[in-house]
């Protein structure tokens, strides 16, 4: 019998646009133009890949009046607990980290976008500072590194009592986690990422500028 109640929920908050693929194609591009050693392509490329239309999507979600500020009325809401009343450990530990990317790969759960962890990003930056610009505002962030950026995603939310289980984990990309915030799945309106399988792709998180050639 089909759930009514699942029948308006999505699988994410709002629609990924062509330009995700896009930076991650020319982000994908420079990783190995720089495994080649061309390194001013590889410049080029980074910059490139830094398109004010995905800021503007990115700011959609996480900024002000973005989807984390309309929760949805569910029936017998948790609370959001007291600091000293959740689960003593924020995130969990590099071993539990390690799984979760060999489980649900390099793309966000929700949206499906390729995904970059942030040690491989500040890797990149090490090596092109000028090309991925990182400053302390958003504004002042590379918008196709702060839209793919790998996070991990409790499930319920920590602030409402969520564990550290990798079953109440999943990789997301910054702005699905940012957008829902500390809502729950119900309060968000989506659908449980639990129930589809991740996304396969030949993407690998740009996880190979490590090798070498890299830095």
């Amino acid at each position: 019998m089909m759930n009514l109640a699942a029948i308006d929920l999505r699988p994410h908050l709002l629609d990924p646009i062509p330009e995700l693929q896009v930076a991650a194609r020319l982000l994908d591009e420079a990783v190995s133009a720089h495994l080649a050693g061309d390194r001013d392509r590889a410049d080029r490329l980074i910059r490139a890949a830094d398109l004010p239309v995905i800021a503007k999507w990115t700011e959609s979600l996480w900024g002000q009046g973005g989807p984390w500020s309309r929760p949805r009325s569910v029936a017998n809401p948790l609370p959001n607990l007291p600091s000293g009343q959740r689960p003593r450990q924020r995130m969990p530990g590099k071993t539990v980290l390690r799984q979760l990317v060999a489980r649900d790969g390099y793309h966000c759960r929700f949206c499906g976008i390729p995904v970059i962890r942030a040690e491989i990003r500040r890797q990149i930056r090490a090596a092109y500072p000028e090309a991925l610009r990182w400053g302390t505002r958003n504004a002042d962030q590379h918008a196709a590194f702060q839209a793919l950026w790998l996070t991990y995603d409790h499930l319920l939310p920590h602030a409402r009592g969520g564990d550290n289980d990798p079953d109440n984990l999943v990789i997301a990309c910054q702005p699905c986690k940012c957008g829902r915030a500390d809502l729950t799945l119900g309060e968000a309106g989506l659908l449980d990422p639990r129930e589809r399988d991740p996304v396969r792709s030949a993407w690998d998180g740009l996880e190979r500028f490590t090798k070498q050639g890299g830095t």
